[in-house]
């Protein structure tokens, strides 16, 4: 039981991912693959305080927050000046540059991770309660985005995203516009990561590398970019399945290839039979 609950508990986690990385490239149109630096601020934030000033958890996630949408908010200052091409390589730079910063820190437990953070909920009630907290932030979350999105801040949004200079040509500030959205997306990321952090009380720098972004990204794409629901799906199948698959009992060397398989033949059936997604939604454009 407990083993179906930690599960869950990663879905809430990819939601809350996967929900705040679809504002930014789904609804923003803001093509960047950085995403999981943020959620490893968060985590490394959470984790750091926790440890050494032994601040309440609450408090330690929202520095967590913090860190994250600021640390976005410095690189949106400058990678949002260009686009398309330039800006994936803005990011990707800005990802893999923070994760060796992080991996050469001995402060931060280097390559081998950090361990020791402490627990916030001990004793038989600990996964339940985190899937509590878990589950709910991941609802409030995509609830969240979606009042953006849907209200008059949403059409702006939209506006912006598909014809940038009619919005800017109105008066309207582009580049304002989307340093919030990428900061607000950012900052849910770091919330993600002190969930993480705590539950696990294990962070290392090989938990947000680039093949967490091709995760989250796939989640996005999957479920449908630039919809409520889409990430939520997304997020369900790609947690969930390789989990069902360990249940084969098959050896590594097969379980790890067989899992590739089925990820690749899922996306490339999407893209060709579904190519806005499982439920919709729109193809992935950079700003302009």
């Amino acid at each position: 039981m407990e083993y179906f609950l930690t599960i869950i508990v990663m879905i809430a986690i990819f939601i809350i991912l996967a929900a705040s990385y679809n504002l930014v490239i789904g609804y923003g149109g803001l093509a960047t693959v950085a995403h999981p630096i943020f959620y490893a601020l968060g985590a490394y934030t959470t984790a750091l305080l926790a440890i050494h000033q032994g601040w309440h958890p609450i408090i330690c996630v929202l520095a967590g927050v913090l860190v994250a949408g600021v640390a976005s908010i410095l690189l949106a200052l400058s990678a949002l000046r260009v686009s398309g091409d330039y800006l994936l390589i803005s990011s990707l730079g800005f990802q893999l540059g923070l994760l060796q910063v992080i991996r050469n820190f001995e402060f931060t437990g280097g390559a081998g991770g950090l361990s020791g953070i402490p627990s916030t909920i001990i004793g038989a009630a600990r996964t339940p309660m985190f899937l509590v907290i878990c589950g709910g932030l991941a609802i409030l979350t995509v609830m969240f985005i979606a009042w953006i999105v849907r209200g008059p801040y949403g059409r702006a949004i939209t506006a912006m995203r598909d014809e940038e200079l009619a919005f800017s040509t109105l008066g309207r500030n582009a580049m304002s516009m989307k340093v919030a959205i990428f900061a607000l997306g950012c900052g849910i990321a770091g919330m993600a990561g002190g969930l993480y952090a705590y539950y696990f009380q294990y962070v290392s720098p090989d938990q947000f590398d680039i093949l967490q972004t091709v995760a989250i990204l796939t989640m996005v794409v999957v479920g449908g970019m630039g919809t409520t629901i889409g990430p939520v799906i997304g997020a369900v199948i790609l947690i969930a399945v390789p989990q069902a698959i360990t249940f084969l009992n098959l050896p590594p060397n097969v379980m790890a290839p067989l899992q590739g398989i089925i990820f690749t033949t899922l996306v490339l059936v999407v893209m060709f039979l579904r190519p806005t997604g499982l439920v919709g939604g729109r193809s992935l454009t950079s700003s302009h």
